[in-house]
């Protein structure tokens, strides 16, 4: 068995020069994935398309950024993490060179899809930091930094896609990312030191075909379930039940293979510890609870005449968009310094049980009041954005095998993105199911309370999530 005896650790000395490296690439990354989302309209106008396709190009960056994050960071354990966050830097900014010199919609979708290669970028940063920190406090700090770039960057991502977008156009935001990531490949180049801990190890490629197929249609299955949502349509409903058949035949398929292979891609005793599948439910559980709710919900709700404040957009996200973001930024590293010294489900629970208190002050109280909305998505900057999610990709870093540890931060990434795809399902059609009712108001307050209800029980999942004693600090 591959030990960590293996690994080459990156220099002590050079962790500042390291963390300059890994927060260009998850700057890179988060720009990626957030930037483009004031900008949708005017995509739409300058390739000639409606707003539906070009929202499945959103979609298809996430599935594609899902199915990587897999494999790629236990990959990154058998050939090298540098080596293959260079990789994902280079894709990154090939894909963004594609997507802005795009005729159609069509090179758009496939730009997209390239860039979907750097889906893993946090996750394999934060195994790299762990390789180079060994002291509990300093790495929960770094690690909270990092981490919370995930939540957007600081708000400013979605304020300078709104303007370069309206000033320049689409594309311009596209060749900004091809500058982002040629930057930040340059830096990985020379700050960053060579990791890997499975060196010799062979790669399980057919275990990773029948993963990537499981969870490959059971996102697509869910994206066309979206579809459902106030337009019925049976073969769009047989469709995702085809998929959901599929993804689970390919998930019995995945356990055989693991369980029969002599180098798995994870080995099956570790799919049935706590360690693994508590953090994954509970991932998925609050990604489901929460994230339709401040990226869907609280916004379509301010901006709404009635029963909403009617808020413009740019107004609505300097309200409510860019202090969650901006919160989340500044109390990531807060949290992530706690979490060794008070303990990572500790804080994780605390961060989960404010996020309840956020949820309960926006349905309750927030759509009569807006200054009480802006209270209540706030305080979701400071423990969802801030913590819960710091912890939840912090305890992936953790709880992973010490034979396998890139396998469970790429476990953890497709529960982020599951989780989404689930929000954007479910919370969405408890809206259109409502509606029908006639009062407007009362559908959001369900929705916003269906939301409070699946937190709940992620807080209930995050109870069973072993403590990573290691990553503490003894008291």
């Amino acid at each position: 068995m591959t030990t960590l005896i293996n690994e080459t650790k990156t220099n002590r000395g050079n962790v500042a020069a390291l963390m300059v490296a890994l927060l260009a690439a998850c700057v890179a990354f988060q720009l990626n994935a957030s930037m483009l989302s004031p900008a949708l309209v005017t995509m739409g106008n300058e390739l000639h398309t409606d707003q539906a396709v070009i929202g499945l190009s959103q979609t298809w960056f996430f599935t594609a950024a899902a199915l990587f994050s897999l494999f790629l960071p236990r990959l990154s354990d058998i050939v090298g993490r540098k080596k293959i966050l260079l990789g994902m830097m280079l894709l990154m900014a090939v894909g963004s060179v594609i997507a802005a010199m795009a005729p159609d919609v069509t090179w758009l979708f496939v730009g997209r899809i390239v860039q979907g290669v750097s889906g893993p970028t946090v996750p394999l940063c934060l195994i790299m930091l762990r390789s180079a920190v060994n002291n509990p406090r300093k790495y929960g700090a770094l690690m909270g930094l990092i981490t919370a770039v995930n939540g957007g960057v600081a708000g400013v991502d979605s304020f300078v896609g709104g303007y370069f977008a309206e000033h320049f156009g689409f594309r311009s935001i596209f060749w900004l990312m091809v500058g982002l990531a040629i930057v930040a490949t340059a830096l990985i180049a020379i700050l960053a030191g060579e990791s890997k801990p499975a060196a010799g190890t062979g790669m399980d490629w057919l275990g990773v075909f029948f993963i990537v197929i499981a969870v490959g249609a059971l996102l697509t299955a869910l994206n066309d379930g979206s579809k459902l949502v106030g337009a019925f349509s049976s073969g769009t409903l047989m469709l995702a039940i085809g998929l959901i058949v599929v993804a689970a035949a390919a998930f019995a398929a995945f356990w055989t293979v693991e369980k029969r292979s002599k180098e798995p891609m994870v080995e099956t005793v570790h799919l049935r510890q706590r360690s693994t599948w508590a953090p994954l439910l509970t991932t998925t559980l609050a990604m489901t609870g929460i994230f339709a709710v401040i990226n869907g919900i609280v916004p379509a709700y301010v901006q709404a005449a009635a029963p909403g404040f009617g808020v413009g957009p740019t107004e609505m996200s300097l309200m409510i968009l860019t202090p969650y973001a901006l919160l989340g930024w500044v109390f990531g590293p807060i949290s992530g310094r706690l979490a060794p010294v008070l303990g990572y489900t500790k804080v994780l629970r605390i961060g989960m049980l404010g996020s309840i208190a956020a949820l309960a002050i926006i349905a309750f109280f927030g759509l009569s009041s807006l200054p009480l909305m802006i209270v209540g998505t706030a305080l979701l900057g400071i423990m969802y954005a801030g913590t819960v999610n710091i912890m939840l990709n912090g305890l992936g870093v953790v709880l992973s095998p010490a034979g396998n540890p890139g396998f469970l931060p790429g476990m953890n990434a497709g529960a982020f993105n599951l989780g989404a795809g689930l929000s954007f399902l479910v919370l969405p059609a408890v809206l259109v199911a409502t509606s029908a009712l006639g009062d407007a108001k009362a559908s959001y307050l369900t929705v916003v309370v269906v939301g409070l209800a699946i937190t709940v029980a992620a807080f209930a999942a995050s109870l069973l999530i072993p403590n990573p004693l290691e990553a503490e600090v003894e008291k």
